[in-house]
């Protein structure tokens, strides 16, 4: 397929087309319009022009008789552009006047002329050229006709130099439309096969691959912006996919082996009370296996937006003052207090659960990581106004995390301790990253005491925009 008949398949040229179609009648129309108008004012100026001359001609006759009309026609006929002055006998015959004949029958009735007549003027060289004139006679007492006239010679020159203006600016607009019409043309068909190819490689398997955004804002950017938006989901889903499923074959294979051992070393117990303490480490185990495919299962809702429609402007407030609530028995009993700072009257439009859920895994993980530490023995909740956003930090006094993990402990199945004697999935910050995008906020790690070697500990901030963005 040539390029020419590629560049007609596209919609851009065929809208470009339409569109010089109707600039072309429209134009068209304007060029018949504005030639008809002004015939139109041109004919309406040369009539009114002759009946004031043929009321002026008349006032001299009433007033000065056929010597005073004689000698203001003889004076204006001199003057450049003369109109026509013509004194004939009640025969038609030419008595005076500035032309040297007239077409027969135009004396032959009073009035204006129906139509267009021949006439002859006089030359500088002294013979007769041809004209074309409108005019008014009208007939004196003594049955003389006088014929006061206009030649249309300039209002024809005037006529179609109009024409010929408007038939020039339609040519020249019509070219620099072509012109635009290829130019649009070529360069939206090169943007869309910049798009396909990048399209292509996509499809191939490249996610990393985005389409083209020129810079210049307009609908194919705006289409590619959308669309590498989606592709950064994607692929950022198919990594979280690949993640999960490393993390699952080395993560799930030692609790399910133990669950194994535990089952053999069940059956090997030669006393009912043993066997039984063994079927229960085994239902603690699998209670464990449980609520890790649950907290997967949660965070992949979480994470492909089908928990979106259950948002609503909630309390903040309320949420964190609750779980702190609820959670200060537990830090309690760790020998740990609990305290807050929470601000009231905020208001943000979320799922409650899953924020309640986010807030719970923090204050768990503060209480877990920091509840044998030599540091200060104290959680801190609070929720508060930063700028614009909206903060809720959980502090501790604990261990803290270094700054070049920091990145990594919100992976799935991530956990800084290696030997995996604390219980836990390692997927609780997991799951209050993906609450955070959810609400198109995002999550914040810190040290609570910079500077400290020990006991610096770790503040997790969730920040969410403001209600109106």
């Amino acid at each position: 397929m040539t390029p020419f008949r590629v560049v007609f398949k596209s919609t851009a040229v065929r809208l470009s087309a339409l569109y010089i179609v109707l600039f072309a009648l429209c134009a068209a129309f304007l060029v018949f319009y504005v030639t008809a108008l002004s015939e139109r004012i041109l004919s309406q100026q040369t009539r009114e022009t002759l009946e004031q001359e043929v009321a002026d001609v008349q006032r001299a006759y009433n007033r000065a008789g056929l010597n005073g009309m004689l000698r203001l026609m003889e004076r204006r006929s001199r003057q450049p552009g003369a109109n026509l002055y013509v004194i004939a006998s009640p025969s038609g015959e030419i008595l005076a006047g500035n032309v040297a004949s007239v077409q027969p029958g135009v004396f032959d009735e009073e009035g204006w002329t129906t139509l267009p007549f021949q006439y002859e003027r006089y030359s500088e060289s002294g013979s007769p050229v041809p004209h074309q004139a409108n005019a008014h006679v009208f007939v004196l007492d003594n049955g003389l006709r006088v014929l006061i006239g206009r030649d249309l010679g300039e209002p024809q020159k005037l006529r179609l130099l109009v024409r010929r203006a408007l038939m020039v600016a339609l040519g020249v607009m019509g070219l620099g439309a072509l012109v635009i019409w290829f130019g649009i043309g070529r360069n939206a068909l090169k943007r869309i096969d910049r798009m396909s190819a990048a399209s292509t490689k996509i499809m191939a398997g490249d996610l990393s691959q985005r389409l083209p955004v020129g810079g210049s804002g307009d609908e194919f950017d705006r289409m590619s912006e959308s669309l590498n938006a989606m592709l950064g989901r994607i692929e950022k889903l198919n990594e979280g996919l690949r993640q999960v499923s490393d993390n699952i074959a080395h993560d799930l294979k030692t609790p399910l082996t133990r669950l194994r051992n535990k089952a053999a070393d069940a059956l090997d117990q030669p006393s009912d009370e043993a066997r039984r303490a063994g079927l229960e480490g085994i239902i603690a185990e699998s209670d464990q296996l449980i609520r890790t495919f649950n907290a997967l299962l949660m965070i992949s809702r979480v994470e492909a937006g089908s928990v979106a429609a259950e948002m609503s402007d909630i309390d903040l407030s309320a949420i964190v003052t609750d779980s702190a609530e609820l959670y200060e028995p537990v830090a309690e009993e760790a020998g740990m207090a609990l305290t807050t700072d929470i601000a009231g009257g905020i208001v943000v439009h979320g799922n409650r659960e899953l924020i309640g859920q986010a807030i719970f895994n923090l204050v768990d993980n503060a209480v877990k990581y920091s509840a044998d530490c030599t540091g200060e023995p104290r959680i801190e909740v609070s929720l508060k106004r930063r700028d614009d956003d909206i903060c809720i930090s959980v502090a501790d006094h604990g261990p803290g995390i270094p700054e070049d993990r920091r990145e990594e402990v919100v992976k799935r199945f991530v956990r800084l301790d290696e030997s995996r004697s604390k219980p836990g999935t390692g997927l609780g910050l997991s799951l209050v990253e993906a609450v955070m995008e959810l609400h198109s906020g995002r999550l914040e790690l810190s040290d609570t005491a910079p500077g400290r070697e020990e006991g610096r500990g770790l503040t997790v901030t969730m920040i969410f925009p403001p209600p109106s963005a």
